[in-house]
């Protein structure tokens, strides 16, 4: 791996970063939509993954790159594997942290719902996460960090802003961990096509190794 940076729509992300162990940067994207035609950039993304989780995907050995973005079954396996995950997030186009909030509990509630997983304890789990999102102002360059860690079924929501200390929270509830999850590595259902599309064919190419 090189130690240059990658510029993901002119946001540099680091090619590795080092948690409990290091991290390979397998894929990055933007999240956007389109206004009257005008494309409205939201949020740069970059995936950090364990090297080794090319080992859990074996069976899309020389698959495509376009055959594993469309293969919801190929992303779900690589959610469940073992090993940690990391979501590095990079403002584009401030928002208000609520609005953020409300995006991650809708596309997350949602899922639990579908999944019949939608309880007391996930609503409050969900809660917590969208009051710790109400308070922030999401400048340009803001970063909010998701990190799963290998040993448990956590995540540790990060926010850091110019001029502020960071601030974090850390979620317990197993299935809106992994809602979460599947809302930025979900496959057809991911919030940022251009990001699964990337991590498509970086483990094609790794799994064609």
């Amino acid at each position: 791996m090189g130690t240059e940076m990658v510029m993901v729509d002119e946001i540099p992300f680091p090619p590795q970063i080092t948690t409990a162990k290091p991290l390979c940067l397998l894929g990055y994207g933007i999240t956007d939509i389109e206004i009257h035609f005008l494309q409205i950039k939201f949020t740069a993304i970059g995936v950090y993954l364990e090297p080794e989780i090319v080992g859990h995907l074996q069976p899309w050995k020389g698959k495509s790159g376009k055959e594993l973005a469309e293969n919801d079954d190929f992303f779900e396996a690589l959610i469940s594997a073992p090993g940690e995950k990391f979501l590095r997030i990079v403002v584009i186009k401030e928002i208000k942290g609520s609005q953020y909030g409300v995006q991650l509990e809708s596309a997350v509630r949602d899922r639990l719902a579908a999944d019949d997983k939608y309880e007391e304890e996930e609503e409050e789990a969900l809660e917590k996460v969208v009051e710790f999102f109400q308070s922030k102002y999401f400048k340009k360059d803001s970063i909010i960090t998701f990190h799963f860690p290998a040993t448990s079924c956590t995540a540790e929501i990060v926010f850091a802003t110019e001029g502020k200390e960071e601030s974090k929270i850390t979620v317990e509830n197993a299935n809106v961990v992994e809602m979460i999850k599947k809302w930025y590595l979900g496959g057809t259902r991911g919030v940022s096509p251009t990001t699964i599309s990337a991590l498509a064919n970086t483990l094609a190419t790794e799994l064609s190794k």
